[in-house]
């Protein structure tokens, strides 16, 4: 199976070709860069998938970057699916984001998306990929399957994130407050597990892939400072001073409000993709 991976950088398409590297005479990677019009003269026709990763993320939004974010997230994607649609590219797999619902998560109270949660996209990131979405729907048809993956945080060794931000925090602090609350994250090896199941089987659709169970961020710090040898306090009375700052800073619910995705909506081939649980994914991650 030739699989090319658009965007040279991208950590889950790296991840994507160090795990897959444990079938070495099943698949072959190579990645294309989307940054100038090179691309536009690569022979599509000798792949079989092709795993767009590639988009603008994680940047603080101005208004004048309104434009870029849907040339390359909206844009980009459906001239890259056109090519490779009309080269007899089998299966074109995007990978998307929950920010095409507009939700953050709210600290003591359940917000979890399910089948019938409406998307409403505040952002231009959010926007341009919903769109993208919509476009790429309308390619599909049965010589051109189109998986689109809406992802929930992606945590790994060295990947950027909220994640690495909990591993700082444990290094300055002994003492973490004490939250009770459900996130959907998905460890990396999982990810790429479930992208290598959707390859091998061809399927198309709308797709949620997350951890089998939800994270609750105090115990994620706990698991993390345990891996660093290090003693921290989780403080009922902190958890207070959360719940009075998430009304007004946003990142406060970020990271300790409720975010979940529905377990049914996640339920690919009865969760063979969860090969890692949440234990064994911070030591994974801690041995960096």
């Amino acid at each position: 199976m030739r699989i090319l991976i658009t965007g040279n950088t991208s950590y889950a398409g790296r991840s994507l070709e160090k795990w897959l590297l444990q079938w070495p005479d099943k698949y072959l990677i190579e990645y294309v860069s989307l940054r100038n019009e090179e691309w536009k003269d690569k022979d599509f026709s000798l792949y079989d998938v092709i795993f767009h990763v590639a988009a603008i993320v994680h940047q603080k939004e101005k208004h004048e970057m309104e434009e870029l974010y849907y040339k390359v997230n909206r844009d980009l994607t459906i001239e890259l699916a056109n090519k490779a649609k009309n080269a007899g590219v089998k299966q074109f797999i995007f990978m998307s984001t929950l920010s095409v619902y507009g939700l953050v998560g709210t600290v003591g109270k359940e917000v979890m998306i399910n089948k019938d949660t409406p998307c409403r996209p505040n952002s231009f990131y959010g926007k341009s990929k919903l769109e993208a979405e919509g476009l790429l729907e309308r390619l599909q048809n049965e010589d051109f399957k189109v998986a689109i993956l809406r992802v929930p945080m992606i945590y790994g060794p060295n990947c950027p994130g909220n994640y690495e931000q909990l591993r700082r925090i444990t290094d300055k602090t002994p003492i973490f407050p004490r939250i009770d609350n459900n996130r959907s994250m998905i460890f990396i090896d999982n990810l790429s597990e479930f992208v290598r199941l959707l390859i091998d089987n061809q399927d198309n659709g709308l797709f949620f892939p997350q951890n089998l169970e939800y994270i609750n961020t105090s115990y994620l710090v706990a698991l993390i400072a345990k891996e660093k040898h290090k003693n921290i306090y989780l403080s009922k009375l902190l958890s207070f001073g959360i719940s009075l700052l998430a009304v007004r800073i946003k990142i406060v619910n970020k990271v300790f409000g409720n975010l979940t995705i529905d377990s049914n909506l996640s339920n690919y081939k009865e969760y063979r993709y969860c090969v890692v649980d949440l234990v064994e994914s911070v030591k994974r991650c801690e041995k960096i």
